[in-house]
């Protein structure tokens, strides 16, 4: 039987919009005053890093993505590379669970700053509203999904664009390449501190590797979806930089340590006329657009793994709209779970863990299908050394990620290998999705 395919409405700047969209999402605004209690004013430095490895992974995501556009992602590539059933489906609700969490963190932002403004809602009454409208306008449909990215997209970037606007006269009054913190008093700056607030910073670059798991959504993926990454994850860049230069510009990096909201008391300062209220608007905008495109991954790619025999079939199944409402179902259980039982903090660390596990995988996968004989050529071709750098980049920040934030991950990847020998996926099933 002949798995129904989604409908294919998204154009090139739709799927930069998107990428844009999901990598300017809830970090900067949560993660820049925490990166700034590590590094100092050398913040940029760190969010260069991330930068670097997101840049690497990015372009083998690309090729990979104009070899197979697929939904599934690192699941596909990882089970096509290494003919593994339990390395892809680990690799992918893997994938799945940094989106889930990633999600989970952007509820209860939202809630936070919902809460700030209406303190008589509680918390987790906001939290569970904004899982079901996020659930309800994916299900919907891909096209509304993107007509509300867009808008979301257009408001971050604006506030983002403010931040910039109104600090830019306070450039060049700090040493940017003073790491001076309270746990580094001399300032001293090594690889290792940067590679260890590369870490945290990476949580602000999450989102480019979701564009493969719309692949079956998008005109001209072969095309387009390279094109995407690159200019999704090098506008990303852009921003974050200059917004990190700016933000220690203004507010000296030990406040900006301290606060709670970093980026609205910059604007606070630099621009005292400007309504506090309006900015935390603005980064209510930021979350959700986080937690909305994040549900249309995680929704892709448990279709993907679906059509793949990795997990039941039943997970694929598509409504008239062609949206799969099962799997979104799935992703929503899955988000009010870790977003009622968890906290920030915990969830952002972990997404950073789970995705440079899975982006190893992924950048070794592209190494393997490059050696082996009789594989497609994509349009967006790379030399081996482009994922070999890749996998080692994102293995040596792993190796500078503090424990606890490996507990949270460990136990989540505990879980999946768990799930794994339990449901024990079919190998026959998994054949014909291959083949599908």
């Amino acid at each position: 039987m002949t798995t129904p395919k989604l409908n294919r409405h998204i154009g090139l700047f739709a799927l930069v919009v998107y990428g844009v969209g999901d990598i300017l999402g809830a970090g900067i605004y949560a993660l820049i005053g925490k990166a700034a209690g590590e590094m100092g004013n050398a913040i940029w430095m760190a969010f260069l890093a991330s930068m670097v490895a997101a840049g690497l992974t990015g372009l083998s995501y690309a090729s990979l993505g104009s070899r197979y556009p697929r939904a599934g992602g690192a699941s596909f590539f990882t089970h096509h590379a290494f003919k593994s059933n339990f390395l892809a489906y680990v690799v992918g609700l893997a994938a799945l669970s940094s989106g889930v969490t990633s999600m989970a963190a952007g509820s209860r932002a939202f809630a936070g700053y919902f809460s700030s403004l209406v303190s008589s809602v509680p918390v987790d009454l906001v939290v569970v509203a904004f899982c079901f409208v996020v659930a309800g306008v994916v299900i919907r449909g891909i096209r509304e999904s993107m007509w509300m990215n867009m808008l979301c997209t257009g408001i971050e970037l604006c506030g983002l664009l403010l931040v910039i606007v109104v600090g830019w006269k306070f450039l060049g009054s700090v040493d940017y390449t003073s790491a001076v913190t309270v746990t580094n008093p001399a300032g001293d700056l090594t690889v290792s501190l940067i590679l260890t607030g590369a870490v945290l910073t990476f949580y602000s670059f999450v989102g480019f590797e979701d564009i493969i798991n719309v692949s079956e959504e998008v005109k001209n993926p072969e095309s387009n979806m390279p094109k995407a990454i690159l200019l999704a994850v090098l506008i990303a860049s852009i921003v974050y930089v200059t917004i990190s230069i700016v933000a220690v510009s203004v507010i000296p990096a030990a406040e900006l340590a301290a606060s709670s909201a970093p980026l609205v008391d910059v604007v606070k300062r630099a621009a005292p006329w400007f309504p506090p209220i309006l900015f935390a608007f603005i980064a209510m905008f930021a979350v959700a657009n986080t937690a909305l495109l994040n549900f249309i991954m995680g929704s892709r790619l448990i279709y993907g793994m679906a059509n793949q025999g990795l997990i039941p079939k039943v997970l694929a199944k598509v409504n008239r709209r062609r949206t799969p409402y099962v799997a979104s179902i799935a992703v929503l259980g899955f988000m009010l779970v870790l977003a009622l039982t968890g906290n920030i903090g915990s969830l952002a660390r972990a997404t950073s863990v789970l995705l440079l596990i899975c982006f190893m995988a992924v950048n070794l996968s592209l190494v393997v299908l490059k050696h082996r004989k009789g594989e497609p050529k994509g349009r967006f071709e790379i030399p081996y050394v482009i994922p070999v750098l890749g996998a080692l980049v994102c293995a040596l920040m792993l190796s500078h990620a503090k424990l606890e934030e490996f507990k949270v991950a460990g136990a989540i990847l505990a879980v999946i290998v768990i799930l794994y020998f339990v449901i024990r996926p079919n190998s026959d099933a998994i054949k014909r999705g291959l083949e599908e």
